[in-house]
């Protein structure tokens, strides 16, 4: 089938429809902070004690350094297929098919992963009210099709849909939170300020170094908006707006969040199952309020299981109209007008991979650390690749790039530093096996590249060509 046949029978997708707030919720429901703040101070704070706050800080400024250098390109280039098209104007084809493929293992890694949470915390949500058999395999299995099947259906149903569930779960949620994180400094009184927190005494910063690690971890996906590019308004704009605002909003989250369940906990915050919980009973919240926090919490993973799954379409859209992949996904649904045909197999791959590790007995949580972190490298080097065409780009342009090259710099050491303390010392089985994973799935996708270079080489020059105003269709 010929480009051109292929562009007269695509719908295309919706043009112009996003605003500013809904595309800060696609970023933010990417990262999912009600999550994040769940889990990740409490394992910073084992390393780095009374420097986790500054570690967030840390991690925050790296995050802001990546998406300086995505919010140049994204006022330039405005283009539904993210990163894989910035990267194409600095790096060429070569370099972006691998951003490309590196993104969509992030997204794809992070919606799997992310449902296991979601499962998990469903499953305790009913059990609070006595349903004890959630937590057998069977239940869980029941839970990971209809919460998978839902996100897959608000993302297929439309970009409008899935942004406003996750906008509306993920405030929710992190409200839900700052009301029990307010209420505990509150409860503290004149202990809420506590000093220790900014004199870093006793830190060590190769503890803040490692929990930087677990902070940029925090923010992955935070880019995501930037995949809209078609279905946003003004979005040369209001895209470089969402991602830095997104960022900026949810590093000064975690690190209030951190100080908090610090000056609360101490030195538990670092051995309890769940701080948020221990804050919850040893504040003596009202009794309603366990199960809201325990809803809220699986509402967040819900929402970064739609977020990222929107990405994994507009990424494969693009590439199905540059010839990358098959042509047929280069064309979206006459209705909804979404890359249905990618949905349609990314969801549900999502959910039978959580099935298979759920029939082998692992428990939902276990799966979040496992394929989160498989999604993790993923964006690790989708971030150091923009970053290194970023400079590249504005060279060969002859465009200031003074800023660009400190935030390249920062970012492509950041990015390399955490692969490296996720490799060495080698963690637990199977977290050691998972690099090895990704590299793997790396190279079976380039083979697909292989092959279109021997056999399609013109296809090459349609790599990173497809900008907003060129996705033709009815949208």
């Amino acid at each position: 089938m010929t480009q051109t046949t292929t562009r007269k029978s695509d719908a295309g997708l919706r043009e112009g429809v996003m605003s500013g707030p809904e595309l800060a919720a696609q970023a933010i429901a990417s990262i999912a902070p009600s999550a994040v703040i769940a889990f990740t101070a409490a394992s910073i704070f084992i390393g780095a004690g009374n420097g986790t706050m500054f570690a967030f800080v840390l991690a925050t400024i790296v995050i802001l350094c990546v998406g300086y250098i995505v919010s140049m390109f994204a006022r330039r280039h405005a283009s539904a297929g993210s990163l894989y098209t910035y990267v194409a104007k600095g790096l060429g084809p070569t370099g972006a098919f691998a951003a490309g493929v590196a993104l969509l293992i992030g997204s794809w890694g992070i919606a799997a992963g992310s449902l296991g949470g979601a499962v998990s915390y469903a499953a305790d949500f009913l059990g609070i009210f006595g349903i004890q058999a959630a937590e057998s395999t069977g239940w869980l299995i029941g839970l990971a099709i209809v919460i998978g099947g839902l996100a897959t259906f608000f993302t297929i149903r439309g970009i409008r849909v899935s942004a406003r569930v996750s906008l509306v779960l993920e405030l929710v949620s992190v409200f839900i939170i700052l009301v029990l994180l307010i209420a505990a400094l509150i409860w503290l009184g004149p202990d809420a300020w506590d000093p220790a927190q900014f004199s870093f005494e006793g830190v060590q910063f190769q503890g803040v170094a490692a929990g930087m690690v677990l902070g940029i971890l925090g923010f992955v996906g935070f880019s995501s908006a930037d995949a809209l590019g078609r279905e946003a308004k003004n979005p040369h704009t209001a895209i470089p707006r969402a991602i830095m605002w997104s960022a900026v909003t949810v590093g000064v989250l975690y690190v209030f969040a951190a100080y908090t369940q610090i000056a609360v906990l101490g030195d538990d915050l670092g051995t309890v199952a769940s701080p948020l919980q221990a804050i919850d009973e040893r504040i003596g919240m009202p009794a309603w309020f366990a199960p809201v926090l325990v809803l809220g919490v699986a509402a967040s993973f819900f929402a970064v299981v739609v977020a990222p799954l929107n990405v994994v379409g507009r990424i494969v859209y693009v590439m199905g109209k540059e010839g990358i992949v098959p042509e047929r996904f280069g064309r979206t649904h006459e209705q909804h007008l979404t890359p249905h045909r990618v949905l349609l197999i990314a969801g549900p791959a999502a959910i039978a991979l959580d099935i298979v590790l759920l029939l082998i007995g692992t428990h939902p949580m276990e799966i979040v650390v496992w394929v989160d972190t498989y999604g993790t490298y993923g964006y690790m080097v989708a971030y150091a690749l923009v970053a290194i065409a970023g400079v590249v780009y504005t060279t060969r342009e002859r465009l200031p790039n003074r800023l660009v090259w400190v935030c390249a710099t920062i970012a492509v050491l950041a990015m390399s530093y955490v692969f490296f303390a996720n490799v060495w010392p080698a963690p637990a089985f199977p977290i050691n096996l998972i690099p090895y994973l990704f590299a793997a799935t790396m190279l079976v996708a380039f083979a697909r590249f292989w092959w279109i270079k021997a056999n399609r080489p013109e296809v090459l020059l349609n790599v990173g060509n497809t900008h907003t105003e060129m996705l033709e269709g009815v949208g």
